[in-house]
């Protein structure tokens, strides 16, 4: 510890010279498995220890603390601790971060130059994923919390119109979002989204047969992988990704069956549930993988939990290593597409001024920035692209404890994209985290920075190309 300390009394030199480094050798960060199966993985003490390290490294750099809630947390405990220093501050506290970090993972892939192949070793989210996972095996998560995490159980109400219709109702009543909030943590103020009369997986033709073309770049068949929010709440944005692939005349199925990828549950630490959705997910998408099936999912987080997290925590398992490199978020794969020379790009109609914001779960899968390059494809589009973070985070902004924290995050992301660069205010909000897109026009609502309408990538495209 002490020639750690030893070494950041200069942590901007430190810092700038770590980025040098990282810049003349290319090295990209690694990430670790996580062992999360270890008994030693629960053990608190250990855990705490590996917490004072990190936070001890994070205080003499201090370069992410823009990016959450978790590093002012940090950093005020330390600057208002006795010593001044981490060893300063009352091991309790430690949670009060962990509270704090949703895992955008973020400061791991954007900002810090101490992750692997650094010797320091630093990744602060899975060791945020550690503490939460010893916090949810210890009983200390509430059932507000495991509820508003378990998406398949409310979602089961979705495509029963009389049910949606009433609740839906009922839920914009303030008598229900009081109680809401009363029994499970749910701010009465959060945007929520409603129930589909319909679910996209029902009502929806299961396949649509063309010639297959791969292109050198992209399998030539897609297998669309829902997500939960696409199927019980928008399926329009499953509609919309669908009318893409028939208008460029790609075959595409929908998966047998799914369950939840396993983000919302990940985010509580509850690792057994994310083991359950493992266990129905990966067998049936790695079916289509060695079909040499492409499988596209139209949420960010969905596509970074099959991409990261699911083969991260099965380091050894061949079939999430399959998944891992068939899943694609759907503008990578049409950018793909297009540069295999098989993509449509004739769009007639003409989008305006579009303030887009890239979603924190997108930007860390290292794909560039595929949605902006073809929203900049349409002729008559001006696009103002953003990269900061909404604030929503999945549950993290719809909770009572933390939904105006939410609204303060994002607060800057909302002043950025009310001005467009070409003058005034955007024709059109989007992002591609369909709740983050909303968080955003929330946010737009509640500093009143106009009336904008808020539309999905897919969506615009879908316009752009004329279609209905």
């Amino acid at each position: 510890m002490q020639e750690v300390a030893d070494i950041l009394h200069k942590p901007q030199q430190k810092t700038q010279e770590d980025n040098m480094s990282r810049e003349g050798n290319l090295e990209a960060p690694t990430r670790h498995p996580i062992d999360w199966k270890s008994p030693d993985y629960y053990n608190e003490e250990a855990t705490l220890h590996e917490m004072e390290r990190i936070f001890d490294i994070c205080h003499g750099c201090r370069r992410c603390v823009s990016l959450c809630g978790s590093f002012p947390t940090l950093f005020d405990l330390v600057d208002e601790s006795k010593t001044m220093e981490v060893d300063g501050v009352d091991k309790k506290d430690y949670w009060k971060v962990v509270d704090q970090c949703y895992l955008c993972d973020l400061c791991y892939m954007t900002k810090c130059p101490y992750v692997p192949p650094h010797e320091w070793n630093v990744d602060f989210p899975h060791t945020m994923l550690r503490a939460k996972a010893i916090k949810f095996k210890k009983g200390e998560v509430g059932f507000g919390e495991k509820l508003l995490a378990s998406t398949d159980v409310h979602g089961q109400l979705a495509g029963i119109p009389v049910v949606v219709q009433t609740v839906n109702a009922v839920n914009k009543t303030a008598l229900a979002r009081g109680l809401l909030e009363d029994t499970l943590g749910v701010d009465k103020d959060a945007w929520l989204p409603e129930l589909a009369t319909r679910k996209f997986r029902s009502g929806t033709p299961r396949s649509k047969v063309y010639p297959v073309r791969d292109g050198a770049k992209t399998p030539g068949k897609v297998a669309i992988y829902s997500t939960c929010y696409v199927n019980y709440n928008d399926p329009g944005i499953g509609l919309d990704l669908l009318k893409l692939l028939d208008h460029n005349e790609v075959p595409y199925v929908l998966v047998d069956k799914e369950k939840c990828c396993g983000m919302p549950k990940l985010e509580l630490g509850d690792l057994e549930s994310v083991n359950s959705s493992k266990e129905a997910n990966i067998p049936v998408l790695a079916r289509y993988a060695r079909d040499g099936y492409a499988i596209l999912a139209a949420v960010p987080s969905c596509t970074l939990m099959f991409k990261q997290e699911i083969p991260l925590m099965y380091p050894g398992d061949a079939d999430a290593a399959l998944v891992k490199e068939a899943i694609w978020d759907p503008f990578e794969y049409l950018m793909a597409r297009k540069r295999d020379g098989l993509l449509k790009v004739e769009f007639p109609v003409s989008l305006g001024k579009i303030s887009y914001q890239i979603p924190c779960h997108g930007r860390v899968q290292n794909i560039g920035k595929k949605t902006e390059e073809m929203l900049k494809m349409v002729p008559g589009t001006s696009v103002h692209t953003h990269e900061r973070c909404s604030g929503h985070a999945g549950t993290f902004g719809v909770k009572k404890a933390t939904h105006q924290q939410a609204l303060k995050i994002g607060k800057p992301l909302f002043k950025a994209m009310a001005n467009h660069k070409d003058g005034g205010l955007p024709d059109v909000i989007s992002s591609d985290c369909p709740l983050g897109g909303h968080h955003i026009a929330q946010g737009f609502d509640v500093n009143r920075l106009g009336e904008v309408p808020q539309k999905h990538p897919l969506t615009l495209i879908r316009e752009a190309y004329g279609l209905k």
